[in-house]
This record gives C-alpha cells, sequence and structure tokens, in this order.
C-alpha cells in the first residue's frame, strides 16, 4: 500500500479503523441503535477535530502557535482516502446483511454478556471477539476472500452486539477497531489502495 495511508499526509491506521466501522455500522440495514450511533459519530468528529488541529499547530515556548504547513495535496489525498474508506464501508454493509443470518443468536447472546461483563480487560474482550469469529467463519468455504470475509463478519458481530444492547456500543466499537488494527490491518489498506487506484 501507498505509505500515505499509514502515515505522514495520509490518514492514520486508527483513524481509518474507525471511519471503516463507524460507516459498516451506519450503512448496515435494521439497527437499533442509531441514536447511540449517531453521538459516537459527533465524538469520533470532535476527537479528530481536535487530532488534526494539534498535528497542524504547535505551541511555541513563548506561547504562541506556529502553524505547520501540510504537504501540498496532503488534504486531497486524505479527502479521497476518506472517500474510499466510507465506498468499502458501505459495500462491505451490503455483504454484512446478506451475511447477517450466518450469526447465531447464542453466539450473540454469549458475546453480550462477555462485553457486559466490567472486569475483563480490552485483550480479553478482543479475545472473546476473535473466538467468536473463528467459530463463525468455519461455517464459510476456504476458497473465499478469506480476510475480507473476515473484517466483515467482525464488524457484523459488533452490530449484532450493539442491536441486541445498544448500550455496549462504544465498547464493542472500540474493541472492534483494535481487532481489526491488530489483525486486519493489512487487509483493509489493500482493500483503500484497491479503491483509490
Amino acid at each position: 500500500m501507498d505509505p500515505k495511508v499509514s502515515n505522514g499526509s495520509g490518514l492514520q491506521d486508527e483513524y481509518i479503523a474507525n471511519l471503516l466501522v463507524f460507516g459498516f455500522l451506519q450503512n448496515c440495514s435494521s439497527c437499533g441503535f442509531r441514536r447511540d450511533l449517531q453521538a459516537l459519530g459527533c465524538d469520533l468528529r470532535a476527537r479528530r477535530g481536535h487530532e488534526d488541529e494539534l498535528q497542524t499547530d504547535e505551541l511555541q515556548t513563548d506561547g504562541s502557535r506556529h502553524s505547520r504547513l501540510l504537504p501540498e495535496g496532503s488534504e486531497t489525498d486524505s479527502e479521497s482516502q476518506e472517500e474510499a474508506i466510507r465506498s468499502i464501508a458501505r459495500q462491505l454493509a451490503l455483504i454484512g446483511d446478506r451475511m447477517d443470518h450466518s450469526i447465531p443468536p447464542t453466539l450473540v447472546q454469549q458475546l453480550v454478556v462477555q462485553f457486559m461483563n466490567r472486569n475483563l480487560s480490552e485483550e480479553d474482550r478482543r479475545e472473546h471477539l476473535a473466538a467468536a469469529l473463528q467459530q463463525v467463519m468455519q461455517t464459510y468455504p476456504r476458497d473465499v476472500e478469506e480476510e475480507k470475509i473476515m473484517l466483515t463478519l467482525t464488524m457484523l458481530l459488533a452490530k449484532k452486539v450493539a442491536d441486541h444492547t445498544p448500550s455496549l456500543l462504544r465498547d464493542v466499537f472500540r474493541t472492534t477497531v483494535n481487532f481489526i488494527n491488530q489483525n486486519l490491518l493489512t487487509c483493509v489498506r489493500n482493500l483503500v489502495r484497491n479503491e483509490v487506484d
């Protein structure tokens, strides 16, 4: 992948995963957590705006601000990458809607119980998500695009948990983003590169 997608003038990995998961959830049909998702979207935009501000303005020792100019074209690159991610999210949401029936309700209920356990660490939650994903992946043939199916199912599991218990949206969103960044980032980068090219 073009290195600009992961550093420098491009979008950062966490933001890419945030945008992808948020776009997926936003584009899935029939979700019962729209209000919670809108609030999460506002928080993500506010946080992104704050991060952009920190990257472009540096506080000088005398207390004044020094604006660092972004490389020419970097804003356009970021905008085209964002649009590519949104497009990928829409496509994966359509696939997810078709795969929705492959997630057993009992598996979703188990994940909900695990996410409700406040004693679990973020790593434990990722492990539970990974175990649920592996269980669902067993129903898919090995000749399909395995990483793309894993990515879609990971986000679909998040959607199902949030559908079941909307108050878990933020927790499952964070865990899903972290899981994607740790396990499926190459797949995401390849999808973005293919979409941008």
